[in-house]
């Protein structure tokens, strides 16, 4: 007969030490108590703790600042981006991008290379000639997406912009064969638009039409 496993004493202290700061006992930023304070209030001893404190130092929630003591570096564990969007509704996604692609359309606008202007070229001939599956339109479309971020030059927006790619895929599968575009050619031009307002190096334009398309699409789906 299988028996549940008890927890190790350590992940319990961590869990114990976790659900007091969810509670708001430590804000952000605030030190916790000494070892000896904090292991008689757990009830366990100060390596128990320490393992404890590793633990949840591990997963970002607390820090060891050598001499200083421990630290309160997060409210919570973050959860799994993948977990995150696999919940997410695609207006959220789509709300998501906009706040990532807006900015990094206007600091495209202000940092793109001559490269960078070749690959949104030819990224943007590609989605124009994406004639033939929903698919194969969905993937030009999210390459041209793509290059305007990598334009930026800002590896933490290019990877939140990639842990989006699944979800969004998905869904604009999904959304363009219920609803084909209406406008295909007025759809195209406002990636010209974008595109043209980076070579000009205007950062609020740039910002301006990467949040229309992105306001309409999302005004799409809600």
């Amino acid at each position: 007969m299988a028996h549940v496993q008890r927890h190790p004493l350590a992940a319990q202290a961590a869990e114990l030490l976790l659900r007091r700061i969810r509670a708001g006992e430590w804000a952000l930023g605030h030190k916790l108590p000494g070892e000896t304070t904090l292991a008689a209030q757990l009830g366990v001893g100060r390596s128990t703790l320490r393992e404890a404190i590793r633990e949840l130092s591990g997963k970002g929630v607390l820090e060891s600042r050598q001499g200083a003591g421990v630290f309160v570096t997060a409210l919570d564990v973050a959860e799994d981006w993948d977990a995150i969007l696999r919940r997410a509704d695609i207006v959220a996604v789509i709300e998501a991008r906009l706040a990532i692609e807006a900015e990094s359309a206007a600091l495209a606008a202000a940092r793109r290379t001559p490269a960078d202007l070749r690959a949104l070229w030819r990224a943007l001939a590609v989605r124009a000639e994406a004639t033939g599956s929903v698919e194969e339109l969905v993937d030009a479309d999210t390459a041209f997406h793509r290059a305007v971020v990598t334009a930026a030059h800002n590896d933490i927006l290019t990877g939140m912009f990639d842990a989006f790619i699944p979800r969004s895929r998905h869904a604009m599968v999904d959304m363009l064969r219920i609803r084909p575009l209406t406008d295909a050619r007025a759809d195209h031009h406002a990636h010209e638009v974008l595109l043209d307002a980076v070579r000009r190096r205007d950062a609020a334009a740039a910002a301006s039409a990467s949040r229309v398309h992105l306001t309409s699409l999302r005004d799409a789906f809600a």
